[in-house]
């Protein structure tokens, strides 16, 4: 691996063939002329309120709240801040929190918070996850970060045996390990392979007794995260990491929350409705404004922010309106999201369905380096399910 000549990439000589050579490509990227799988532009996307006016229209955000813009990594220090601050039984764990965090999520919070409160944990999930149950069971609010989702594995035993039967096990003594809640980045980001792309969230949505969230924006995940730290349930927040520095928007100043399992409808329609959630939403977006042109058609889409337990009467209401529904999610095909509202729209909206209900999602097989771009959803696949429900 000294020299060009021996490295196995793209764009070099290839040994034993003298004459050979790849074109270069790191990775998969953007084709050139596309129409539909274009980069996602932030600045002005309609997903994010890039004025303070704008977020007056919403109705869980303070109305009398001064604005800052943020990124979501800076969104999520904002209501770490803000919980640490105001709660003494408020802990932050998890590995390299208190040098800011792989994300720098956690940034300056040690400094001002102390080494008791806001510490790093060893290399250990299950221990990370173990003690901050621990913690819970004795009053205390701990907030524990999993460095990426992919890791989080060796504690799914924690999380599924102690944490989320902890209330059942305990019955009318009323024990319960509310407060405690296990952030995790999630999702692609293009060159994350194997070990920094996934999407477990489905794993989780199996298990009663876990609140699932994943929120879409800065403003939403400020709001997301100080309701998971309220609540009395644990909670697991996935965070897509791509949108860490990407998504920037104006977010309330004052501490407010967002409320769990109901979901958004973040742009209304009339012919068919996209549930989605997290980083696709994005693409989804997209996908719509090129098919609305298309096809002269309107679509909703609706941001389910919880995936467990979920709003199932919000999709309920809009598909019965629509009458077609496509449901979105980066994480892989089988037993995803997308098989329970599925499910739950053909039990719920069947007599009102004019065409059957599509999924758009990753791939069902493990993130490749080279062709991670190939196996999430992209416009190009959902613009096709609008396509095909609508011609159906």
């Amino acid at each position: 691996m000294r020299s060009s000549t021996h490295k196995l990439r793209f764009g070099v000589h290839v040994p034993g063939h003298p004459r050979t050579f790849l074109q270069q490509r790191t990775y998969s990227s953007h084709p050139p002329n596309a129409r539909l799988n274009l980069p996602v532009d932030y600045s002005n996307h309609s997903l994010l309120h890039h004025s303070s006016s704008s977020l007056q229209h919403h109705p869980h955000f303070p109305k009398t709240s001064s604005s800052t813009r943020l990124n979501l990594f800076q969104a999520i220090n904002s209501a770490l801040t803000h919980s640490l601050r105001t709660d003494d039984r408020v802990l932050l764990l998890g590995e390299d929190v208190a040098f800011g965090g792989v994300f720098r999520c956690s940034m300056n919070l040690a400094t001002e918070f102390g080494l008791e409160r806001v510490f790093n944990t060893p290399l250990s999930e299950q221990g990370i996850v173990g003690f901050a149950i621990g913690c819970a069971a004795q009053g205390m609010k701990p907030i524990a970060e999993i460095q990426f989702a992919d890791y989080v594995y060796p504690a799914f035993d924690q999380l599924v045996n102690e944490a989320a039967k902890w209330r059942f096990r305990e019955g009318g003594t009323g024990g319960n390990v509310g407060g405690l809640v296990v952030r995790m980045p999630c999702g692609g980001v293009g060159h994350g392979a194997i070990y920094h792309s996934q999407s477990p969230e489905s794993l989780f949505t199996h298990i009663p007794g876990l609140r699932v969230v994943m929120p879409r924006s800065p403003a939403q995940a400020k709001g997301l995260l100080l309701a998971a730290v309220a609540c009395n349930d644990p909670v697991i927040f996935m965070e897509p990491k791509v949108l860490y520095r990407a998504a920037v928007e104006q977010v309330p100043t004052e501490a407010y929350e967002l409320p769990l399992s109901q979901a958004e409808v973040v742009k209304e329609g009339k012919d068919l409705t996209i549930i989605s959630y997290g980083h696709p939403l994005y693409t989804c977006s997209s996908a719509i404004a090129a098919a609305e042109k298309d096809f002269d058609i309107s679509v909703e889409l609706i941001d389910l922010r919880s995936l467990y337990p979920w709003d199932r009467e919000t999709v309920l209401s809009s598909v019965r309106k629509t009458g077609r529904a496509v449901v979105v999610h980066e994480s892989m095909l089988n037993a995803g999201v997308g098989a329970e509202v599925a499910a739950t729209i053909q039990e719920g909206a069947f007599l009102a369905l004019e065409a059957p209900v599509q999924r758009v999602s990753g791939w069902s097989t493990h993130m490749g380096l080279v062709y991670e771009r190939f196996t999430i959803p992209d416009v190009t696949r959902v613009y096709d399910a609008i396509k095909k429900s609508i011609e159906f």
